[in-house]
């Protein structure tokens, strides 16, 4: 189950993105990421490249919410090269931007807010889930943990389910052990933490990104593994 650090916090890019990049990947992290809103384009740019020249998997995750809002952001992810974009639930707008979609992984369910909360039920997100399968998406990236109309593993293993041979990510509120825990056991191949490394609440006490990073590292290495 990959890791995905988030250079974000209350679903913003963090303003010290750029400093973070060199720490992380000396700690070992290979998939980090940040969200379309809260910095720049130019720092946007300047990320992908130093996850890039790192040897990093780098992510852009779409939180914007108008239609208009998406497919700006859409466009920004394809123009900056990134590995990976997450998040928003067009499809057909994502193909016209993107063309392939095995580097997109969108949002089943119905995102609402910012900072986002998911609406609908584990029959929804399956369907959902089967759609961006059939269109050819890489995965899908749940908002789990932000549910509002169902409990949160039950959406992941509806998510499971519906697309099993696809990237399944979970994002948002993978505060603690046991939520890295439940997702594993669950069949999630990968999972984002942001706000939980930079404002301490991963591991309170223990102290800075460091200690919050290697925190995560010995919650991953606990982790159920599934059954071949």
């Amino acid at each position: 189950m990959d890791f995905i650090l988030m250079l974000t916090r209350n679903d913003r890019t963090i303003d010290d993105a750029e400093t973070i990049v060199a720490p992380a990947l000396e700690l070992g992290v290979r998939h980090i990421g940040f969200k379309d809103v809260g910095v720049s384009t130019a720092t946007m740019r300047a990320l992908a490249r130093r996850i890039r020249d790192g040897g990093g998997t780098s992510y852009f995750e779409v939180v914007s919410t108008t239609s208009d809002a998406i497919a700006r952001s859409l466009e920004t992810g394809r123009a900056l090269g990134v590995d990976r974009i997450l998040g928003g639930t067009d499809l057909a707008a994502a193909a016209g931007v993107l063309g392939s979609l095995t580097g997109y992984f969108p949002f089943p369910g119905r995102p609402v807010d910012h900072p986002t909360r998911l609406a609908g039920t584990p029959e929804l997100v399956a369907e959902h889930a089967r759609s961006a399968r059939e269109c050819g998406c890489g995965g899908v990236d749940l908002l789990a943990y932000r549910a509002t109309d169902a409990e949160p593993i039950e959406l992941v293993r509806a998510a499971r389910r519906a697309f099993a041979d696809g990237m399944l990510i979970v994002a948002g509120s993978v505060n603690s052990p046991r939520r890295i825990h439940a997702l594993a056991a669950a069949g999630v191949d990968g999972f984002t933490i942001g706000s939980a490394i930079f404002d301490g609440s991963f591991a309170p006490g223990k102290g800075d990104f460091r200690a919050q990073m290697l925190e995560v590292f010995d919650a991953c290495a606990k982790a159920p593994r599934l059954a071949a």
